[in-house]
């Protein structure tokens, strides 16, 4: 049983990896302002993936990009910082999908903030945003509650799951291969 459970898993990974072929110009951004999105452009930098980054773009912002990478975590603070309420956020979030989409530009949502960026204000941006990318990397501890489990199934979008931060990596330069 373990042994089929194991195959199990490395054929859903090598199946999401393979449903997963992205191209570069590459466009990052924040969904919620949380400080994720600076983890996520160090992790491409480390990966030597280069992307243009905007952590507030708008759907006017796009400019030629073939993906679009939605760090997914709400912060207040971030929020505050920026001086954007969440309304707005969620409104941002959603004309720039749906401009993403009109362009054929693929998605790739990554929640890594783990438990930390789950909660009300997190959730809006989650549901906001996941339901509508076309692949998922999520942290292992902010998928506690199978929320992300759930709508990569119900949506069909291939979805990775990584135990920490460092490890989101690996399937990100696979994406790109």
């Amino acid at each position: 049983m373990k042994k089929l459970l194991v195959l199990s898993t490395f054929l859903l990974s090598a199946i999401t990896t393979l449903a997963a072929n992205f191209e570069k110009p590459i466009l990052l951004t924040s969904i919620g302002q949380s400080a994720d999105v600076q983890m996520v452009k160090a992790l491409l930098k480390k990966g030597q993936i280069d992307a243009n980054f905007d952590k507030s773009v708008t759907a006017e912002g796009i400019k030629g990009e073939k993906t679009l990478i939605l760090a997914i975590g709400g912060s207040s603070k971030g929020l505050g910082a920026a001086g954007i309420k969440a309304e707005d956020e969620l409104a941002r979030t959603e004309k720039l999908i749906k401009e993403a989409k009109a362009k054929g530009i693929k998605i790739i949502g990554m929640h890594i903030g783990g438990s930390a960026r789950r909660g009300e204000l997190s959730d809006k941006f989650m549901y906001a945003s996941a339901p509508n990318v076309d692949y998922l990397i999520v942290v292992e501890d902010g998928n506690k509650d199978g929320a992300f489990t759930k709508i990569s199934k119900e949506k069909n979008i291939p979805m990775d799951t990584v135990v920490k931060i460092t490890e989101a990596l690996e399937p990100l330069k696979n994406a790109f291969e």
